[in-house]
């Protein structure tokens, strides 16, 4: 049986940490936008331009400078018993047009298909955000004030300098709860009312909430 799993939850609220981890568990490939996302914009194309400017503004990036890159991703042949989705869909749009997706990748197969909300406290992901840092090199992520690297700034893997992203500050941020929650949040009753959402509480440590995720993938 196909397994495909999304995973709904306010900016920084851990899904990156669990999903990348869910996806070594499965064996299924970790579909991040955000990173297919960045690697447009790394190489100076048209959508990869267009996206920077929704996202350093903290606005959702339009459904169409997306939805043909995450296509072609899900119909590839890692993808094929399942994938770890994160980052999409971010709208009730972008969700109609997953399941315009699933629909042509799934063809005939079962298919067993969960939507995994992460609810935590808005406060403590503020702090998450205007603290991270992350590797240029590895992608590893840190934070200042909740997982500090060893030195000050320096990668525990590659011993390189870290990055803070332009995006990560507390104006941002707030615009970016703003759009969350104007935009995405109403994704959650519509996958409860499809009878697919899994809600696992994402305060606490890292183990903790991944001991919550196993219960819900595997309920």
């Amino acid at each position: 049986m196909r397994r495909e799993f999304i995973f709904l939850g306010p900016p920084a609220c851990g899904k990156g940490t669990q999903t990348n981890t869910l996806s070594e568990y499965l064996g299924f490939p970790h579909v991040d936008t955000g990173s297919l996302l960045r690697a447009e914009i790394s190489k100076g194309t048209e959508e990869g331009m267009l996206a920077k400017s929704f996202i350093d503004k903290g606005q959702l990036v339009p459904i169409d400078v997306v939805a043909t890159i995450i296509g072609k991703k899900l119909s590839g042949e890692d993808c094929r018993n399942g994938y770890v989705l994160d980052g999409y869909p971010r709208s009730l749009e972008q969700a109609l047009k997953l399941e315009e997706i699933n629909k042509k990748v799934d063809g005939d197969d079962k298919v067993s298909f969960k939507a995994i909300y992460f609810d935590i406290d808005t406060q403590i992901l503020l702090d998450r955000i205007i603290h991270r840092q992350s590797c240029p090199k590895c992608g590893e992520i840190y934070n200042k004030k909740f997982k500090p690297s060893k030195v000050e700034n320096i990668c525990d893997k590659c011993q390189v300098e870290l990055k803070t992203r332009a995006d990560d500050n507390a104006e941002t941020a707030k615009a970016r709860f703003d759009t969350y929650f104007k935009e995405t949040a109403p994704l959650i009753e519509f996958y409860e009312k499809k009878g697919v959402l899994y809600k696992i509480d994402a305060n606490g440590s890292i183990e903790e909430v991944w001991e919550r995720l196993l219960k819900a993938v595997n309920a």
